[in-house]
């Protein structure tokens, strides 16, 4: 889909998307088929629009099952607002694993709707992501009503 920070790729099937990827990158043998994503589609105009702060989508992230817990605290950080990785760290019972919950902030399958743009390092400085720092910063502006990109 085509979306104010550039070509997004949904994957999925019908009963749950899987994974979101930037910059249109699709990968060899996946099938074009955007009605099992009207639903995540339509979530994402709305989110782009500064009219929805909370996606309703059934989700099914593969990872272990720490990376797991680190995708379901992220989706406890509310629209607008940032967290550490050293907060998300106690959130899930290791608080000395902050360079794991990077990682698995990192290998998040789902960016924007499990959403590990919210998560910034412990100086407040923007940290790594996928889609790029100019778009990390993009969407957290969106979310703090700074920027209206649609």
């Amino acid at each position: 889909m085509e979306t104010p920070i550039g070509p997004l790729v949904l994957a999925g099937d019908r009963e749950a998307l899987r994974m979101v990827r930037f910059h249109g990158h699709q990968d060899e043998g996946w099938t074009v088929d955007r009605a099992p994503f009207r639903e995540a589609i339509e979530q994402l105009k709305a989110y782009f629009a500064g009219k929805l702060t909370a996606f309703d989508l059934r989700l099914a992230p593969a990872g272990t099952e720490f990376q797991v817990s680190v995708w379901r605290a992220l989706e406890t950080i509310p629209y607008g607002e940032t967290t550490t990785y050293g907060a998300i760290a106690k959130q899930v019972g290791r608080p000395s694993a902050i360079r794991a919950v990077g990682a698995a902030n990192g290998a998040n399958p789902i960016p924007i709707i499990i959403p590990c743009h919210r998560v910034i390092g412990s100086n407040g400085k923007l940290t790594g992501f996928g889609g790029g720092l100019p778009v990390k910063e993009l969407l957290l502006k969106l979310e703090s009503r700074q920027l209206h990109i649609l």
